[in-house]
């Protein structure tokens, strides 16, 4: 029997489920670790390849708004 695991290393049950499965692993001779790929690949990206496009070209723009947190609406010209 195989089984396929998808675990999001950035959050805590993720993590706390490797550390667990590490110890586990370790201590079990019927248990063979196949592949630890931690990349997620653009074609198994959760992301529309549209919405990827427009945040990366956002990102390089040199149009940006600094909005200052203790006055939020008035960095916004909405005050």
């Amino acid at each position: 029997m195989e089984i396929t695991l998808k675990i999001n290393k950035r959050t805590k049950a993720g993590r706390a489920f490797l550390a667990m499965l590490d110890v586990f692993v370790k201590d079990s001779k019927g248990v063979e670790v196949i592949s630890a790929d931690s990349k997620v690949s653009e074609s198994e990206s959760p992301y529309d390849p549209e919405f990827v496009k427009m945040v990366k070209e956002a990102a390089a723009s040199k149009e940006r708004y600094e909005i200052d947190p203790d006055d939020i609406w008035g960095s916004l010209g909405l005050e």
